[in-house]
């Protein structure tokens, strides 16, 4: 294989998971910088709906024959990896799953990319790699601090960058791993946001909560080591995710080059920050009721971006909390797919 900075001249991407949340907005910005996103997507988890930017494939990341097909039928010259199950608790229950589709459906798409000769990868992990270490309210976790997932999900993440690594060294792949801290928001267009089903992340539960469309929003544990006694956490804008996932894809590295990146706003806002900021852009209270503590929770997961910043050229450009609020909010009021647990308002 060869390799070297992508460009965006007409150069097709294929983007498995594309359908799904973060994978919807990055075929948006690869599309808008002139690349052919063609989204690969088994829409277990995705919306077809949020397919608008190229063409569509639908197929399981574990099979190795669609991928090869769909790489030589587009002529795809990079990856872009989010293909996966990502639900925390789900990988508790459910180990094996995760590391069947995870783990298995990297090692499939390597085996994909080199029969294919794709030389390019940009894979989706996580924060999660780190575990559930305690940091202090003013501490930031940079890329070389000890890896000790404490689930079955950020296990399977973790083997999934071991694995590329692995390719990278013996094979001359060039892949950048993304390690992602709190994915928030949605683009200001309101085309495409943040769909789950059932919800976790606490920005569109706080916004359920106070347009009274979802239950009262539960803060687990006031009692923290933080300015507030709640715990902090990174929230980077989806867009901007987006964009350094382009980065990642045309940072010049080369061949048999692996490297892996914090991406977030590289700034700690509270729960209780969060929910002022929900409070504001509703003009309306949040109902909320203070709970224990969840197992494991650290105080503070925040993130030191100085490596993407070096390495992809990459800066946060919309993740200031109140705009992440506004941007989630209009898309919210109304939601283009997804609307199992919602309710339209007029």
């Amino acid at each position: 294989m060869t390799s070297g900075a992508i460009d965006g001249s007409r150069a097709a991407v294929l983007v498995t998971g594309g359908a799904g949340y973060i994978g919807a907005h990055t075929a948006k910005a690869l599309a808008e910088r002139g690349y052919r996103p063609v989204v690969y997507d088994d829409l277990s988890a995705g919306f077809r709906e949020a397919v608008r930017w190229g063409p569509f494939v639908r197929g399981d990341i574990r099979d190795e024959a669609a991928l090869r097909s769909a790489m030589a039928g587009h002529a795809v010259a990079a990856v872009i990896h989010f293909a996966g199950v990502i639900e925390v608790a789900r990988s508790v229950a459910e180990p094996g799953l995760f590391w069947d589709i995870n783990v298995g459906g990297t090692g499939a798409l390597l085996a994909a990319m080199r029969a294919a000769g794709v030389p390019r990868l940009v894979f989706s992990s996580t924060a999660a790699v780190y575990g559930q270490a305690g940091r202090g309210a003013g501490e930031m976790i940079a890329e070389d601090d000890e890896k000790a997932p404490s689930s079955p999900y950020g296990d399977t993440k973790l083997a999934g960058e071991r694995m590329i690594a692995a390719h990278c060294r013996a094979h001359g792949l060039t892949a950048v791993a993304l390690r992602y801290f709190n994915a928030s928001g949605a683009d200001p267009s309101g085309v495409i946001g943040e769909a789950h089903e059932p919800e976790t992340h606490l920005i569109p539960l706080a916004v359920a909560a106070g347009l009274g469309e979802g239950r009262p929003l539960t803060v687990y544990g006031d009692d923290f080591d933080t300015p507030d006694g709640t715990c902090l956490r990174d929230y980077v804008h989806v867009n901007d995710l987006a964009a350094a996932h382009v980065a990642a894809l045309e940072a010049d590295l080369g061949p048999g080059a692996f490297e892996a990146a914090n991406i977030g706003a590289g700034q700690g806002r509270s729960v209780r920050e969060v929910i002022a900021a929900v409070e504001r852009a509703l003009g309306r209270p949040v109902p909320c009721a203070v709970g224990g503590r969840r197992a494991g929770d650290p105080p503070s997961l925040v993130a030191d971006t100085g490596r993407a910043r070096a390495l992809l050229g990459w800066e946060p450009a919309c993740s200031d909390l109140d705009r992440i609020v506004r941007d989630a909010l209009r898309w919210e009021a109304q939601p283009a797919y997804g609307l199992g647990h919602r309710v339209r308002r007029n």
